[in-house]
C-alpha cells in the first residue's frame, strides 16, 4: 500500500513537470505580442502578389518578415517592432485600428499602394511615431486629430490621396493633392518648429495667413493649385531658411512683396498663374541663391523688366511670360550663365534680342507674342542701325560760333596726351608679359596631350586643327562646365574634346571640374562609364578628349520629334544607365557619386551602347554622407532632400536616375509647365490618380504590344521607386539593376 501510494505520488509530480514544461515550451515558441498584431494588420489587407508571404504565426518574433525591422536585443527583451516599411507592394484592402498597438513603432510608410477606407485614430496613440508616409492610396475620410498626440511626429506625408474635411494644425505637414476645403488655420502660426508645409493641388481658400510668417523655421512652403485669395504677406521676408515658395495656380492678387528680398536662402520662386498686379521688384535681383527657378508667368505685371535680374547667375529657370511687361528686354540678363529655361513670350517688349550667345542659342518660341521684338532667331530681324552725322562747322564760322579757339585747342591736346598714355601702357604691358614666367599647371605634360594608359599620340595643334580652331561647326553641345566638340583627327579617330575657355578657367567651379573629371574617370574603366581618353591644361584652356558617341545624348533623341527609340532600345539605355551607376556606387573605391544624372549626360554610341558621362561635379565619397558648401545639378533631377540639406549621397543619383525612366517611358521633359506640376514627377503621380497607366507613355512608342507595355509598367513601378520622397525607401542602384533584369526576364517568359 505504501507503494503503491510512493508511486502515486511520483507519477503527479512527473505530470506537473510535464505539463509545466509543455506551458514553458509553448510560451518559448509562441509570436510576440508585436508579431500577432502585424498578423492582424495583414488580415485586412488584400495581399495580391504575395509580398506578406512570409508572415508566419509559426516564428517566435517577426524580426525576419519583409517590411519589419526590430530594435536590437540590447535594446530591448522581448525585441520590439520599430520600422515598417512596406512601400509599392501592391497591397489593397484596408489598415487595421489594431496597428496603434504597435507601441514602439517609429517608421511606418505604406506608401504608393492601393488601400482604402480611413486613416485609424489609433495611430494617434503611437507616441514613438517619428515617420508617417501614406502617399498615393485611395484613403478616405478626416484626418483623424488623435494625430495631434504623436507628438514625436516629424514627416507627415498623406499626400495624394482622397482626404476631406479642415486641414489639422500639426508641426509637420505635406498633405498635397487630396481634396481639403477650407481655409488653412490661423494656428499654423503657433508651431514654432514647422519647417516644412505642402498643401498643393487641394481645393484650399481664403487669405494665406499672417500667423504663417512667425514659423520663423519654414524652409519648404508648397501652396500650389489651390484657390487661394488676397496678398502674398509681406511678413514672409521673416523666412531667414526659406529654400522654396511655390505657390502657383491660385488667385493671389496685388503686388510681389519687396520683404521676398530678405530670404537670403531662397532657391526656388513660382508664383505663376496668379493675379499679382504692378512691376516686378528689382529688389528680386538680390536673392543671389535663386537657382532652380523664378517664375512669374501667367499674371498681371506692368512695367519693364529690371536688368538687376542679370545678377542671378545661378538660375537656371527664368519664366516671364504672358504678362504686360514693356520696353526692352535689358542685356544685363546675357550675364544669366546658367540658364537654361528663358521664356519672355506674350509680353508688349519691343527692341532688339540681346546679341550675347544665351540669346542667341534660345528658340523663338521664347520670345514670340512681342510684335515689337526683333532679332535673335526671331523671323522679323531689326532694321540696320542708322545714326544720322552732324554736318562739320565750315573753318570760316569757327570764328562765329559759340565754341572758342582755346576750347578746341584744348580738346586736341586732351586726345593726343591720353593716346601718349595708351602707348606707354601698352609697351609698359608687353615688357612686364615677357619678363614673367609662364605659369606650370601641375597636370602638365612633356607633350601638349597627356594619354594615360594608351598608345595615342596628339598635340595641341592635331585637336585644334581637328575642331577648326574650336569653331560653331564643330560644336556638339555644351554643359554648365564647358563645350564639346567633334574632333576627326582621321578616318579611324574621332574624339569628342571638352573645352573649359579661358573666360571660364579662373572660375573655381571649373578648374574643380576639369579636376573631378580627370581624377574621377581616370581610375574607371566600365562598359557603360564614358572613357577619358586624355587631357591637356594649357595657358589659355583645359581640354578633356573622350570617345566621340555617334548617336548623341539621349537628352537629344528622346527631344526629337521623330524619335526613333522603340521600347527595346529604350530599355536597352536604361540598363546600361543603371549599370554604370551601379559600379560607380558599389565596386569603385571609394564610391563615386555623379551628382549629375540626366539624360544629356546618358550618352550612345553607334550601336546604341550606354555610356554615363560628365563627371564635371562628381565627388569621391569616403565616408557615408557629406555636406557640400553649394548645390549642384539641374532642375527637374535634383532629390527633394539634397536642396534642403545639401548631403550628398548615393540616394540623390537614384532619384535623377528614376528621373530619367520616368522621361524614357512619358517622352517628356523633367521641367512641366505649372499647370501640369512644374515637374515630371509630379506629373507622373497626378496623372497616375485620375487615368489609365498607358495615359502617361510615350504614344510614339508601339502600344499595342502588350509584352512591351507590361515592361514599362514594370519599368514604371521602380521608376517610381527611385523617385520616392523618402532617400530611405529607395532601392541601391544593384537592386535596381537585378529587379530590371528579373522584371523584364518575367514579363517575356
Amino acid at each position: 500500500m505504501f507503494l503503491i501510494s510512493f508511486f502515486q505520488e511520483k507519477l503527479v509530480m512527473s505530470l506537473v513537470v510535464v505539463v509545466l514544461l509543455a506551458a514553458s515550451c509553448r510560451q518559448c515558441h509562441a509570436l510576440s505580442k508585436d508579431g500577432r498584431v502585424l498578423l492582424d494588420v495583414k488580415r485586412s489587407l488584400v495581399d495580391q502578389y504575395g509580398a506578406l508571404s512570409n508572415w508566419n504565426a509559426s516564428d517566435r518574433f517577426p524580426c525576419n518578415w519583409d517590411g519589419v525591422y526590430c530594435s536590437n536585443s540590447s535594446t530591448s527583451r522581448p525585441r520590439r517592432v520599430w520600422d515598417l516599411n512596406l512601400p509599392m507592394k501592391n497591397l489593397s484592402g484596408s489598415i487595421a485600428p489594431s496597428i496603434g498597438r504597435l507601441t514602439a513603432l517609429r517608421y511606418f510608410n505604406l506608401s504608393n499602394n492601393e488601400l482604402s477606407g480611413p486613416i485609424p485614430s489609433s495611430i494617434g496613440n503611437l507616441s514613438k511615431l517619428v515617420f508617417l508616409d501614406l502617399t498615393n492610396n485611395l484613403l478616405t475620410g478626416q484626418i483623424p486629430p488623435e494625430f495631434g498626440r504623436a507628438s514625436n511626429l516629424v514627416t507627415l506625408d498623406l499626400s495624394y490621396n482622397q482626404l476631406t474635411g479642415t486641414i489639422p494644425s500639426i508641426e509637420i505637414l505635406t498633405m498635397s493633392g487630396n481634396n481639403f476645403t477650407g481655409s488653412l488655420p490661423e494656428e499654423l502660426g503657433q508651431l514654432s518648429k514647422l519647417t516644412s508645409l505642402s498643401v498643393a493641388n487641394n481645393a484650399l481658400t481664403g487669405n494665406i495667413p499672417l500667423g504663417l510668417g512667425k514659423c520663423l523655421l519654414l524652409e519648404y512652403l508648397d501652396l500650389s493649385n489651390n484657390q487661394f485669395t488676397g496678398g502674398l504677406p509681406t511678413n514672409f521676408g521673416n523666412f531667414l531658411r526659406l529654400e522654396s515658395v511655390l505657390a502657383s495656380n491660385n488667385q493671389l492678387s496685388g503686388s510681389i512683396p519687396d520683404t521676398l528680398s530678405s530670404c537670403v536662402h531662397l532657391l526656388y520662386l513660382q508664383l505663376g498663374a496668379n493675379r499679382f498686379s504692378g512691376s516686378i521688384p528689382p529688389s528680386l535681383g538680390t536673392i543671389h541663391s535663386l537657382q532652380y527657378g523664378l517664375n512669374l508667368s501667367h499674371n498681371a505685371l506692368t512695367g519693364n523688366i529690371p536688368p538687376e535680374l542679370g545678377n542671378l547667375l545661378m538660375l537656371q529657370l527664368l519664366d516671364l511670360s504672358f504678362n504686360s511687361l514693356i520696353g526692352d528686354i535689358p542685356s544685363k540678363l546675357g550675364n544669366l550663365v546658367s540658364i537654361q529655361i528663358f521664356n519672355v513670350s506674350y509680353n508688349q517688349l519691343s527692341g532688339p534680342v540681346p546679341n550675347s550667345s544665351i540669346f542667341q542659342r534660345l528658340n523663338a518660341s521664347s520670345f514670340v507674342g512681342n510684335p515689337g521684338l526683333c532679332g535673335g532667331n526671331l523671323p522679323n530681324q531689326c532694321p540696320p542701325a542708322s545714326k544720322p552725322l552732324a554736318a562739320p562747322l565750315p573753318p570760316d564760322s569757327w570764328q562765329d560760333s559759340n565754341v572758342g579757339i582755346g576750347v578746341i585747342v584744348g580738346i586736341i591736346a586732351a586726345v593726343i596726351a591720353g593716346a601718349v598714355l595708351i602707348i606707354l601702357a601698352g609697351a609698359c604691358w608687353f615688357y612686364q608679359r615677357a619678363r614673367a614666367p609662364v605659369e606650370q599647371n601641375p597636370l602638365q605634360d612633356n607633350s601638349d596631350i597627356c594619354f594615360p594608359q594608351t598608345g595615342l599620340t596628339l598635340t595641341l595643334s592635331d585637336i585644334i586643327e581637328a575642331t577648326d580652331n574650336f569653331s560653331d561647326s564643330a560644336e556638339i553641345g555644351r554643359g554648365a562646365c564647358g563645350k564639346v566638340y567633334k574632333a576627326q583627327i582621321s578616318s579611324e579617330l574621332v574624339l569628342a574634346v571638352k573645352k573649359l575657355s579661358a573666360a571660364q578657367k579662373d572660375s573655381p567651379v571649373d578648374h574643380d571640374s576639369f579636376t573631378a573629371e580627370i581624377m574621377t574617370l581616370g581610375q574607371i574603366r566600365h562598359r557603360n562609364i564614358v572613357k577619358l581618353l586624355g587631357f591637356c591644361s594649357h595657358q589659355d584652356f583645359n581640354l578633356l578628349l573622350y570617345e566621340y558617341m555617334a548617336k548623341g545624348s539621349l537628352g537629344e533623341l528622346l527631344g526629337s520629334e521623330t524619335c526613333s527609340l522603340d521600347w527595346d532600345l529604350r530599355y536597352k539605355v536604361a540598363l546600361g544607365a543603371a549599370e554604370g551607376l551601379a559600379y560607380l556606387h558599389h565596386d569603385c573605391k571609394p564610391r563615386i557619386i555623379h551628382r549629375d544624372i540626366k539624360s544629356n549626360n546618358i550618352l550612345l554610341d553607334a550601336q546604341f551602347e550606354t555610356h554615363v558621362g560628365d563627371f564635371g561635379l562628381a565627388k569621391l565619397i569616403v565616408q557615408e554622407s557629406k555636406s557640400m558648401s553649394t548645390i549642384a545639378g539641374t532642375y527637374g533631377y535634383i532629390a527633394p532632400e539634397y536642396a534642403y540639406t545639401t548631403k550628398v549621397t548615393e540616394k540623390c543619383d537614384i532619384y535623377s536616375f528614376g528621373v530619367v525612366l520616368l522621361e524614357l517611358l512619358t517622352g517628356r521633359r523633367p521641367v512641366q509647365p505649372i499647370e501640369s506640376g512644374g515637374d515630371l514627377v509630379t506629373w507622373v503621380k497626378e496623372t497616375m490618380n485620375s487615368n489609365p497607366v498607358t495615359e502617361i507613355l510615350d504614344s510614339r512608342m508601339e502600344l499595342s504590344d502588350f509584352v512591351a507595355v507590361d515592361e514599362m509598367k514594370l519599368m514604371l513601378k521602380i521608376a517610381l521607386y527611385c523617385t520616392d520622397t523618402v532617400p530611405i525607401s529607395r532601392p541601391s542602384m544593384r537592386k535596381v539593376c537585378n529587379k530590371m533584369d528579373w522584371e523584364a526576364s518575367t514579363s517575356r517568359n
